[in-house]
């Protein structure tokens, strides 16, 4: 057992989206085996009230509070100073503080740090260990937003690809070994940041599958004679706004046409003014719900039309672990280990996810072979424990290069 520093952006409990699922279970993987001292930021008041527990699992615990307009306006000082804006976000001399202090109290063996951001409180300590969850290459998330915006955020969104693919290159050329969520994201890495590859690999996604298994007593949300399709997800998170918006505006208009009775369930916390607006006939905008397995349990299919998101989409693996049929972006599909038009279906233009929505809901019996074929799959290969042993064995790697 050894003295663990773990550096993460956005308080890893609740596990309620997408980057706190995965940063949970890396938390749970490594308090089973070390002391962790977690340092981190709380951007959401609803999740101070969950400190106590995570206060009893951590050796220590720093918890700052993060306001998110305070921060934009923070992040500006890395115009002037030619960095990535996300640095100065994400940067606070009381958790740098917080970080030099438990370093010198502690006898810290390693430092696992969880999406680049956070690794500049490791680059305080060079002579410690870094291990870093890149999770996607976040520099070109910012690239492909820019296309979709008008100058000057354009630019600005271009610009913050380049710095942030200068931080992340390297942070990867400190560590001892980085990870991507798939190896379409290290592929991606290595071709950005060539004489960043040494280390680089993938760990990829998993899913809590006995949690997210359908239950016969589990009661439906839905009207009686509604055919309900099901988007799951934060919903002030610019893809997920992205999404919904286009398959409301170019898909559901002509599938309602003959279905009347459909509608779409948008299904997640904070949804931004764009997706309130949605509301009507054909949409529902539920806002956060106490247990999102409902909605995914009981809908005839679930999408995830995301045009601008990368990487394995824990929404994805949670819809199919509850056994049913998913029509998603190709990019996300090809992200899967999975097998497209059996487990998962994949789907482009809107034509695409007209065509294949329609047959789904006319054969039923497909729809849920489809399900069922999902849910083996990500019991087959989507268990968390053996994708997160890969952080693990650099650990003992390390302790033994130590030890020697």
């Amino acid at each position: 057992m050894a003295d663990l520093l773990y550096l993460v952006h956005r308080l890893p409990y609740p596990p309620n989206k997408g980057d706190k699922v995965r940063s949970f279970h890396l938390l749970q993987h490594l308090l089973a085996r070390h002391r962790v001292h977690l340092g981190t930021f709380v951007d959401d008041p609803a999740d101070e009230a969950h400190l106590p527990h995570l206060q009893g699992l951590c050796a220590s615990l720093h918890a700052e509070r993060l306001h998110p307009l305070r921060a934009r306006l923070a992040s500006l000082a890395g115009l002037a100073r030619g960095d990535a804006l996300t640095l100065h976000y994400y940067r606070s001399a009381a958790l740098a503080r917080w970080v030099d202090e438990t370093v010198a109290r502690e006898p810290i063996a390693a430092t696992v740090v969880f999406s680049s951001s956070m690794a500049q409180y490791a680059q305080r300590h060079p002579q410690i260990p870094m291990l870093v969850d890149f999770v996607d290459v976040d520099s070109a998330k910012w690239t492909d937003y820019a296309p979709n915006h008008r100058w000057p955020m354009s630019w600005l969104y271009r610009r913050e690809g380049r710095r942030l693919l200068e931080c992340e290159s390297e942070v990867a050329r400190q560590a001892q070994a980085s990870y991507f969520a798939t190896e379409k994201e290290v592929d991606l890495f290595r071709r950005l940041a060539p004489a960043a590859g040494r280390g680089v690999q993938a760990m990829n996604n998993g899913v809590d599958a006995r949690y997210f298994s359908p239950a016969p007593e589990r009661a439906s949300p839905f009207e009686k004679d509604e055919a309900p399709l099901v988007f799951t997800g934060a919903m002030d998170y610019w893809p997920n706004v992205d999404a919904v918006n286009w398959f409301a505006q170019d898909v559901l208009p002509r599938l309602r046409q003959a279905r009347p009775g459909l509608r779409l369930h948008i299904v997640g916390r904070s949804p931004a003014p764009a997706v309130r607006a949605l509301a009507g006939p054909g949409v529902v905008v539920t806002g956060t719900v106490p247990d999102v397995r409902p909605y995914l349990q009981h809908a005839a299919v679930v999408v995830a039309p995301l045009r601008l998101a990368r990487g394995i989409q824990n929404k994805i693996l949670e819809a199919m672990a509850m056994a049913r049929p998913v029509v998603a972006a190709t990019a996300c599909v090809q992200a899967l280990q999975a097998e497209e038009g059996a487990e998962v279906l994949a789907a482009e233009a809107a034509d695409d996810y007209v065509r294949i929505l329609e047959q789904l809901l006319a054969a039923p019996e497909r729809a849920a072979a489809i399900g069922a074929a999902g849910r083996r799959r990500v019991l087959q290969t989507y268990d968390w424990s053996t994708h997160m042993a890969v952080v693990e064995r650099q650990l003992a790697a390390l302790g033994a290069a130590v030890a020697a």
